[in-house]
């Protein structure tokens, strides 16, 4: 740009201040006593307020009041007119935040240096000069802001100069109510407090210089305004914390009178220029006078959903506003670990937020608690991977000493893995977990043309999860540079408005390589998952527990990834049935679904019908759920018929397969305990397509025994009932005919029931039998439940003539149970044990012999002070009796 003047520097000018005159200026523009950092030199986070270079361009280096004129008098632009500076006043100012100010410039040497961007000829109103005024460090030349400011020389045009550019206009929204409104009532003594930072000139101070300009008195500073709205939205928008504040500036419009009411409104755009986010406001007094016009300001604001770290522990921000009873305001944060908070949104009664997980994750915090500062992928890989040598001594505790038997371990090695990890360039696994990751690239970053891909190009799987990632489109920024890429994990991150991301929808081939997708604990809802995934065009993993899932909506079909997609992930989700998984049926290629730890108790609702899924489906994972029914078990071949492995250990049918009716009947001594009875039932009931049973392989041995084992416990079961309500209990056994038909139909010995209120329900009739020296003897007697195997055994000897401790007692239940034996598939062809005389074959009552072999099952009655009704079946039993 040329014209007039431009590209003149004036001399540069040393600055200074103290803490003192941080703690006034932070005075003079509202700071609160909330905000003790601004206010109180000694507070662990002093800082000075982030718009305090403006006043250095007056204060200088002066410790006193000085003559505001003369030292206003400055060296003549070339090529322009010398304007009287006593009749200039603030047009527009623009401050760029560039580095923290120091609390203190003792003992170091700091410049202004200004140059002017433009003099525009206003005509007869005045004329307008632009200059760029850099706040230096001498010795190092790093600036800490920048003001870009536009002044106003009254009546002091129609030289012939430049008209100048178009105005850039930064007006409110149309049509939208402000999000903050601040209100501001000056005195007389506003502006003569304000001075006392450096800025003395006379026009705010005696009415003789305003009226002499048309002011008519006495008028405010310009800055005092801007300072004061900066500070209303810092407060209340960036939680008073000067790291929030990017760029600021305002055009001063119309002078404020010391005693108006100043009022700001502010509008929260909802466009952000990487994580700041823009502002519009104005400033007017209480007659509606706009004194503050083209007001913007980039800030780190305090939105609902923002992300945020307090001391490494990671939050969302559910609420901003007061609280009933409190002064202030607060902000409501979900914790993502719940034993950090204290409630679940609700103080004293009245409720502020929601959770999203436990009832204890809730807390309320002022905006001014200090959070961490968020990370950029190339600082936190720094960080991780490669720290500065002093990192570990200047900002981190000095690491434990490892000690065994009270002595100190030498750490051998170690040195050597650090520096393997140093060399980012061949680093293949980064995981960046916890590191308060949010953005791909700072500014900085991309003013150095820093990139990625040249510092690690090499790295095939990458962890982003537990970080402060809100938006997918870091995360497609840092996949983009890297091509080597194929697993992705962003667990416990949460994302924002996934659906109406523009950025994820033109990420383009940033996630072309990656077949691996970790989406857990994030809480989206399946569509927005399914929006996530579909633009990985060769995903063949995703996982995605733990997002609070209870239903799924229909697959996205034109997404890759319904027909790529090889391995599912859904545990610790809410599913309480399969029904509401029905739409994963037009996944194609799926071959492992995991449902670990969900509540599934049904295949369906009473609503729809069974889902059938994909044959490709070989593997399923139904532990940890809420299953209860053998019913389930017999339909899963229908819904999953490619089903060859499954897992199924920790439901409710494992503790209790509950197959003996009725259920008060105690199962026989020396059964199977529960959980092998279960295996057996499961690999006995499904199909023999099932070669895997809770990662263990069922051989054709243990097929045969479970289905007979199965055989067994149906014809219990039938024992217990009425032969006429035999089709009730069959039709609960849809492999029976197959049972019989492989292994012989066995006989059932039905029992009879006694009213339990009656005697002889307390009563057993025993037939004891034995076969001693004088050949076979039989006795009858009738024996209480409640007598335990000591009595029933000195019973038994004293009718046998027995000494109690020679005696033997072996219940014959009655029962046969089908054996190996009855078909030859391998070996010479030779059957053995013929002549075993326990093994028998069956006849009909025809005479026909049926199919299999059966051995009769016998229970030893061990010693015991166990009741005798516990230890067998019925009221009628059968027991031998043996001398030891």
């Amino acid at each position: 740009m040329s014209g007039p003047g431009v590209g003149f520097e004036y001399p540069s000018r040393e600055v200074s201040w103290l803490k003192r005159d941080a703690l006034l200026f932070a005075n003079s523009i509202g700071c609160t006593s909330e905000e003790l950092h601004f206010l109180y030199e000694l507070d662990p986070n002093f800082a000075v307020f982030p718009t305090y270079p403006v006043i250095l361009m007056f204060k200088e280096t002066h410790p006193e009041v000085v003559d505001f004129y003369a030292a206003q008098k400055s060296v003549t632009i070339p090529g322009v007119p010398a304007f009287d500076p006593t009749r200039v006043v603030d047009g527009q100012r623009l401050l760029e935040f560039l580095k923290p100010l120091p609390t203190s410039s003792a003992g170091r040497k700091f410049e202004v240096r200004t140059k002017v961007l433009g003099v525009y000829d206003k005509g007869k109103p005045g004329t307008v000069v632009e200059t760029q005024t850099d706040l230096v460090d001498a010795a190092t030349n790093e600036s800490y802001a920048r003001v870009t400011t536009s002044s106003f020389y009254v009546g002091q045009g129609n030289w012939g100069g430049p008209k100048g550019p178009a105005t850039v206009n930064f007006p409110p929204p149309e049509g939208k109510k402000p999000d903050l409104v601040l209100e501001n009532q000056t005195t007389n003594e506003t502006p003569l407090l304000y001075r006392l930072n450096g800025d003395y000139n006379p026009l705010h101070a005696h009415p003789e210089p305003g009226a002499k300009m048309g002011f008519g008195g006495v008028i405010i500073h310009g800055l005092y305004s801007w300072n004061w709205a900066c500070h209303g939205l810092l407060q209340h928008l960036g939680g008073s914390n000067p790291a929030n504040f990017k760029e600021y500036q305002a055009r001063f419009a119309s002078p404020v009178r010391p005693g108006d009411k100043l009022i700001l409104e502010a509008w929260k755009t909802g466009e952000f220029k990487g994580e700041w986010e823009e502002i519009r406001f104005i400033v007017k007094n209480s007659h509606g006078k706009v004194v503050l016009s083209n007001g913007r300001a980039l800030i780190k604001t305090a939105t609902i959903g923002q992300r945020r770290s307090y001391d490494g522990a990671l939050c969302t921000v559910r609420y901003i506003g007061e609280v009933a009873g409190t002064t202030g305001s607060w902000l409501g944060v979900e914790w993502d670990d719940p034993s950090r908070g204290k409630h679940d949104g609700q103080h004293k009664g009245a409720r502020y937020f929601t959770c999203s997980q436990a009832p204890t994750s809730a807390s309320f915090v002022r905006p001014t608690r200090p959070a961490d500062p968020p990370q950029t992928f190339l600082s936190a890989l720094h960080y991780k991977y490669a720290p500065p040598e002093d990192q570990h001594q200047s900002s981190q505790p000095a690491p434990r000493p490892i000690i065994f038997s009270g002595k100190v371990a030498e750490e051998v090695g170690f040195e050597k893995v650090r520096k393997q990890q140093a060399q980012l360039g061949e680093l293949q696994y980064g995981i960046l977990d916890s590191t308060k990751l949010a953005t791909a690239y700072s500014d900085n970053e991309k003013a150095k043309g820093q990139q990625i891909g040249q510092v690690c190009p090499k790295i095939r799987e990458l962890d982003l999860s537990r970080n402060l990632l809100e938006h997918f489109d870091p995360v497609a920024e840092i996949c983009a540079e890297l091509p080597l890429l194929r697993s992705l994990k962003v667990n416990w991150n949460r994302f924002r408005n996934v659906l109406e991301d523009k950025k994820l929808e033109a990420a383009g081939d940033a996630f072309k390589g990656v077949t691996d997708l970790a989406l857990e604990d994030t809480f989206l809802t399946w569509h927005e998952i399914c929006h996530i995934a579909a633009r990985f065009p060769a995903l063949v993993t995703l996982h995605a527990g733990s997002n609070q899932l209870s239903t799924l909506s229909p697959l996205p079909l034109s997404a890759p990834f319904t027909s790529s997609l090889v391995t599912l992930d859904l545990e610790f989700n809410w599913f309480s049935s399969l029904s509401d998984l029905a739409p994963l049926s037009a996944l194609t290629s799926l071959k492992s679904l995991i449902l670990k730890k969900n509540k599934i108790s049904t295949i369906t609702t009473s609503s729809s019908k069974p889902p059938i899924f994909s044959p490709t489906l070989h593997y399923v994972d139904l532990s940890y759920n809420l299953i209860s029914s053998w019913s389930f078990v017999d339909t899963l071949p229908t819904s999953f018929p490619g089903l060859t492995s499954l897992r199924f250990t920790h439901n409710p049918l494992y503790d209790n397969p509950d197959l003996d009716t009725p259920s008060s009947t105690p199962a026989a001594a020396g059964s199977l305990g529960k959980t092998e009875e279960a295996y057996m039932l499961l690999v006995a009931r499904l199909p023999s397509t099932l070669k895997i049973l809770n990662f263990s392989t069922v051989t054709a041995a243990d097929r045969a025994d479970a289905e007979m084992f199965y055989l067994s416990r149906i014809t219990k079961q039938l024992s217990f009932v009425a032969e006429t309500e035999e089709h009730a209990v069959l039709a609960q056994h849809p492999k029976w005919k197959y049972l019989c038909d492989t292994y012989g139909e066995p006989t059932v010995t039905r029992r009879q029931e006694v009213n339990p209120n009656f005697l002889e329900a307390r009563l057993i009739d025993i037939k004891f039998w034995g076969v001693f020296a004088e050949g076979e003897e039989t006795k009858e007697v009738k024996i209480p439940k409640s007598f335990d195997i000591y009595a029933v055994k000195g019973i038994a000897g004293r009718l046998f003539g027995l000494r109690p401790w020679e005696v033997r007692l072996v219940w014959e239940t009655g029962e046969w149970d089908p054996v190996g034996g009855f078909e030859i598939e391998e070996g010479d062809g030779e059957e053995s044990d013929d002549d075993d005389e326990n093994m028998q074959e069956i006849k009909e009552g025809d005479g026909e012999e049926k199919k299999g072999r059966w051995v009769k099952r016998e229970v030893e009655l061990k010693d015991g002070p166990r009741q005798f009704g516990y230890c067998v079946d019925g009221l009628q039993v059968t027991v031998r009796v043996e001398k030891k």
